[in-house]
């Protein structure tokens, strides 16, 4: 019984902790499928703008740039998710131990300063930053450049996906603020299951609405990670008035993102190597890094 309890709480588990990626994914590409609909169908608005030279290519432009973003969402989760950011297959022994070195007892090694134990991942991370539960991974040293760009471009997917939707909240709103229009824009799901919609309204006011909601969530995380970056600072020390990672702001970018900072984000394929190894780190004002 007890064997047949633990299978299941084992399975139960992996579905939860696979859930937010799938729901995530549904979200991306069902917003990208709207917003692909609003461009080719519903605009232009105008009858004799329809089949004119400048509505094909603004379709064009507009589909090109919105693929793009996905692209880039996409593949930037995917090396999110396969690069490790553990400790696993790295040498932290040697005579490189020093202040700021602990021991982790679940490990059963020493790790060096901004590593910590992750219970999720159920192993230490190299400069952990936090465990991104929507990927089921932790953002550390590693694949934080891919973090970073994903959230880049996921902000500015739904900037780009919630002003594609303002005229659904048009329409929506066209005979005023009715009790009606509230209520879907609130709460489309009674709405649908109270028959007070049509399944094509309902999808168009859940999508904006998901778009809205999805904005400003993702604004949020985005712009907290920047500040942040721009302090040389993790998740785990941003509450710490001490900043002795602080390179400046150039600095931390080459350090957070590569020696190709300024490029890397426009493509995940872009190299950009790391100048550190996650293990020692340049100190503020100091030209070494710190061992």
């Amino acid at each position: 019984m007890t064997s047949l309890a633990s299978k299941v709480f084992g399975r139960v588990d992996r579905v939860c902790r696979h859930l937010p990626v799938v729901l995530n994914t549904f979200l991306v590409f069902s917003i990208t499928g709207e917003v692909s609909y609003l461009v080719l169908v519903e605009a232009p608005l105008e009858a004799d703008q329809e089949k004119t030279e400048w509505s094909g290519w603004w379709k064009v432009v507009h589909l090109l740039a919105q693929y793009f973003m996905l692209g880039n969402i996409c593949w930037n989760a995917l090396l999110f998710v396969k690069t490790s950011p553990s400790i696993r297959g790295v040498f932290l022994g040697g005579d490189g131990m020093g202040q700021g070195w602990r021991y982790c007892y679940t490990c059963e090694t020493h790790t060096p300063p901004r590593c910590s134990h992750c219970y999720d991942c159920k192993v230490c991370v190299l400069r952990r930053d936090h465990h991104c539960v929507f990927f089921g991974q932790c953002v550390g040293f590693r694949n934080y450049r891919y973090f970073l760009s994903c959230l880049l471009f996921m902000w500015s997917g739904l900037l780009y996906a919630t002003l594609m939707n303002a005229e659904v909240f048009i329409v929506i709103l066209k005979e005023g603020v009715t009790m009606h229009s509230v209520m879907l824009l609130l709460i489309p799901w009674i709405m649908l299951v109270s028959g007070q919609v049509s399944p094509r309204a309902f999808a168009f006011a859940f999508i904006a609405d998901t778009c809205v909601v999805g904005f400003l969530l993702v604004s949020a995380f985005f712009f907290f990670h920047l500040f942040l970056m721009s302090r040389g600072q993790t998740t785990r020390e941003w509450y710490s008035t001490r900043r002795p990672y602080n390179l400046g702001v150039l600095g931390n970018l080459r350090h957070s993102l590569g020696v190709c900072w300024y490029l890397c984000w426009l493509c995940p394929l872009i190299p950009s190597p790391l100048p550190g190894d996650g293990i020692h780190f340049q100190l503020t004002g100091s030209l070494e890094p710190s061992r």
